[in-house]
């Protein structure tokens, strides 16, 4: 699947590179060995980092930064990764999804980039990570319409389908998703090779991954 990022967003953040797998898998209830590395990772995130030092973490600054610079207020529109360590923080347990949504978790937690994994199936045409256009918006995961006007979002063929901060129910990973697109997004534009092998490899692991495509766009 073919994947570039827009010159008026790489203008924007010229440090800004993605982290791409492509893999067919098997979508599965999480096992109970991926619960205990995400338990590990809560934990860890306990230990490192506290809700008022979150804006100091280079990966989560650089997307506020990002989301400043494109007109949106960052305390209310932000980075799912910063969304994940703020609930993990304030004592909430995250949702069991299934193995591929909850690897997609794991490697966000670990890394503190937003990710994204999307059903290839439901996605047409070359994906260009992209600013969503005044008056766009689409139907959240388990949320009503939302307004993507001037956030980073993933736009295919069809139209906008995805953003760091949240995506729609058009291209959601489902228990009849067989081939996938896992995107690290790293605003910081550090650590992207390693945290995209990562995930190769826990999808490998935890949802009988065959890896088609691991590559690096910026």
């Amino acid at each position: 699947m073919e994947i570039t990022i827009s010159k008026t967003l790489k203008r924007t953040n010229p440090k800004l590179s993605l982290g791409v797998v492509e893999a067919t898998v098997v979508v599965e209830k999480s096992s109970s060995n991926l619960w205990k590395e995400i338990e590990k990772q809560i934990a860890g995130a306990i230990r490192r980092y506290s809700l008022d030092g979150l804006g100091f973490i280079p990966e989560i600054a650089t997307v506020r930064d990002t989301y400043k610079q494109l007109g949106k207020e960052p305390t209310r529109y932000r980075g799912s990764s910063e969304a994940l360590i703020r609930r993990i923080l304030r004592g909430k347990s995250l949702y069991r999804v299934n193995d591929v949504v909850d690897v997609n978790n794991l490697v966000s937690i670990e890394t503190c980039h937003p990710v994204g994994s999307y059903d290839l199936d439901k996605i047409e045409g070359p994906i260009v990570f992209d600013i969503g256009k005044p008056g766009e918006s689409y139907k959240g995961i388990g949320k009503e319409e939302i307004n993507i006007a001037e956030l980073p979002v993933f736009r295919d063929s069809i139209g906008p389908y995805g953003s760091p901060t949240s995506d729609s129910e058009r291209a959601m990973i489902t228990e009849n998703t067989k081939h996938i697109i896992m995107v690290i997004i790293s605003f910081s534009g550090t650590g992207v090779e390693r945290a995209t092998r990562r995930a190769a490899e826990l999808l490998k692991c935890y949802a009988s991954a065959d890896v088609h495509e691991i590559k690096i766009v910026s």
